[in-house]
């Protein structure tokens, strides 16, 4: 995914919040457009044989009220699925809980619109990380969606995570949230840290 970092600008990024039982949350909003149809997109984000290929390689029982697991990540809950217009499912990873939701929708030329929300409670290590903790891995996954319907191979993480490649787009990403998180009212200050202390942690390893 050499052209990551020159895609960067084709994701649009919110944050916002929503009030849960629990007490406040954080929502982070990540949106693209892809050059293919709609049926091909969701196949994409829910055939296990397509999945593998961008993403992570899923098992479970995938339908609503089943569980999914992501090999080394995180599990869940599905909680709705309306094919081929999107899903909805828990997210439960070291112990805590949060929400996605996946939304499609057909445009004219044959595209399509993919946008995800990813619901979490504001805790500490919202505080630490800001959005980007999250919005990172999501970027990641958008940009491998793209190359995959591109119909091109998706380079293995551990690969491309050596590359200079994504080191830039790491970087240029964790500013895109940082932008977001100042825009939806965040301390400038406190969202630039939380930013540097995400891209220090996603790059750690890069040996670049």
């Amino acid at each position: 995914m050499t052209d990551g970092p020159e895609q960067i600008d084709f994701t649009d990024r919110t944050v916002g919040t929503r009030a849960l039982a629990a007490g406040a949350a954080r929502v982070l909003t990540i949106g693209r457009t892809y050059e293919a149809g709609l049926d091909d997109v969701w196949d994409a984000c829910t055939a296990p044989d397509r999945l593998r290929r961008w993403f992570l390689p899923v098992t479970g029982d995938l339908r609503p009220g089943g569980r999914y697991q992501l090999e080394g990540n995180a599990g869940g809950t599905i909680e709705r699925c309306d094919p081929p217009r999107g899903f909805a499912a828990t997210w439960e990873y070291g112990g805590d809980v949060s929400w996605i939701e996946v939304r499609l929708a057909p445009l004219a030329g044959g595209r399509t619109r993919f946008e995800l929300d990813h619901v979490a409670p504001e805790n500490e290590h919202w505080r630490k990380y800001g959005p980007g903790a999250g919005g990172i891995g999501w970027d990641i996954g958008l940009l491998g969606l793209a190359t995959h319907l591109a119909g091109r191979e998706v380079p293995r993480e551990e690969e491309w995570a050596a590359t200079e490649e994504y080191v830039r787009f790491v970087a240029l990403s964790s500013a895109r949230w940082c932008e977001a998180a100042i825009t939806a009212g965040a301390d400038p200050a406190a969202a630039r840290a939380a930013a540097e202390r995400t891209t220090a942690f996603y790059t750690a390893s890069s040996g670049t």
